[in-house]
């Protein structure tokens, strides 16, 4: 997708009453196939979810619980759908705002779970903020670079802010997953709406370095943290794995082992190892492509990775035909929040990146991520077949 044009701001139009519409929808603009791929994918990660929790192995995962929290989830796939573009481009910080108070109560009635609070307990089940945060840094992003075409310093600011106070509430949690994906999500958009590949390229490298030193001189970096970091690197090698599989390794061996064990056509579903075992840590939702692998092998996570692929590249296809500058960075930014989460997730279960807690949106089990997975999914729907005219000079522009 290329760079949106610096050029004279849209005109804006009057405001809207309701956030959502009902009539006026027009669905010959719906992005069908990107719905068809989501919901392909929403079944593969069903098939192995009720596998998972039939096999022998399968104590403590409940199919009948996933399926809850699929349906609590699926009004908020309509409701996002549902949402005017008006409204969230003239009300996002209402959004951003109510995330992010949810961010700031974590640590005053949040709940812990392996050494982070992260969630806060709910009668249906426990919310997790940060998810509701990516969402909403989206919604975020897309207004406040909506005007801002990125030509000066000071233009920078608001953008710059509306990622780095999640990011730094996110880091007390502490949620390195969570952090992993705002990054691209945020520089991603940010190129989307004419930044600089220069400035862009120079703040990744500032960001690295930053990264690099903290974990270097161990500031404000957990001690669990830095485990993983070191396990990470002193486990890149085969024999340095199996000598650490009953350490800190342990998670990252066995997601690796599950992956090996797939081969070429798989083990058959519900039949792999970590599943009759049931040895592998959370291969319902942070492992779940290990899994894939083990019980589809390499045709299988293959496939599922190809039909993640399409279901980006079919939003980002969609999101090049919109003239609608909001619409378009929406579009455009949910499609960098499924890419980032695939791509991360993938990379952690194969050991190229550090083990941190990443669901794998559509797939992965949690009622947190399936309401921010299904709320990106209905944003992005909407945003194509809602969007409405612009007469500004981004809508006459050819990509």
């Amino acid at each position: 997708m290329k760079h949106l044009p610096a050029n004279s701001a849209p005109r804006e139009e009057a405001p809207s009453r309701l956030p959502i519409r009902i009539r006026g929808i027009r669905w010959s603009k719906v992005p069908w196939h990107v719905l068809l791929l989501g919901v392909a994918l929403l079944m593969v990660g069903l098939s192995f979810q009720r596998a998972m929790s039939e096999a022998e192995g399968g104590v403590g995962i409940s199919f009948r619980g996933h399926m809850e929290k699929l349906l609590v989830s699926l009004p908020v796939l309509l409701c996002a759908f549902l949402a005017r573009p008006r409204w969230l481009r003239r009300r996002w910080w209402w959004v951003y705002g109510a995330s992010l108070t949810l961010l700031v109560l974590v640590p005053i009635i949040g709940v812990a779970h392996n050494q982070a609070k992260r969630w806060i307990e709910t009668p249906v089940f426990d919310l997790q903020p940060s998810e509701f945060m990516k969402v909403a840094l989206i919604i975020g992003l897309a207004g406040a670079l909506y005007r801002n075409r990125l030509t000066r310093f000071k233009d920078w600011l608001l953008p710059l802010g509306l990622a780095l106070v999640p990011m730094g509430l996110v880091a007390l949690q502490p949620d390195l997953g969570t952090a992993l994906t705002i990054v691209p999500v945020t520089l991603g958009m940010l190129y989307l709406a004419g930044a600089s590949g220069r400035v862009l390229t120079a703040a990744i490298v500032c960001v690295t370095l930053v990264a690099f030193a903290t974990v270097r001189f161990e500031f404000g970096v957990r001690e669990y943290q830095l485990e993983r970091i070191d396990t990470w690197t002193q486990s890149y090698w085969p024999e340095d794995l199996i000598e650490g599989r009953r350490g800190p390794a342990f998670h990252a061996y066995h997601a690796r082992v599950a992956i090996g064990n797939g081969g070429m056509t798989g083990r058959g579903l519900g039949q792999g190892i970590a599943n009759q075992a049931g040895i592998l840590p959370e291969r319902e939702s942070d492992s779940i492509v290990a899994v894939i692998a083990e019980e589809g092998g390499w045709w299988g996570a293959t496939g599922m990775l190809v039909l993640y692929t399409l279901f980006v590249l079919g939003m980002m296809q969609t999101a090049v035909g919109l003239r609608d500058r909001h619409a378009r960075l929406v579009l455009g930014g949910v499609a960098l929040y499924f890419g980032a989460h695939v791509f991360i997730h993938s990379a952690v279960n194969l050991g190229l990146l550090p083990l941190t807690g990443l669901t794998l949106p559509l797939l992965s089990t949690g009622g947190s991520s399936l309401l921010a997975s299904f709320a990106a999914l209905g944003l992005a729907l909407g945003c194509a077949a809602n969007h409405e005219a612009a007469l500004d000079r981004d809508a006459f522009r050819s990509y």
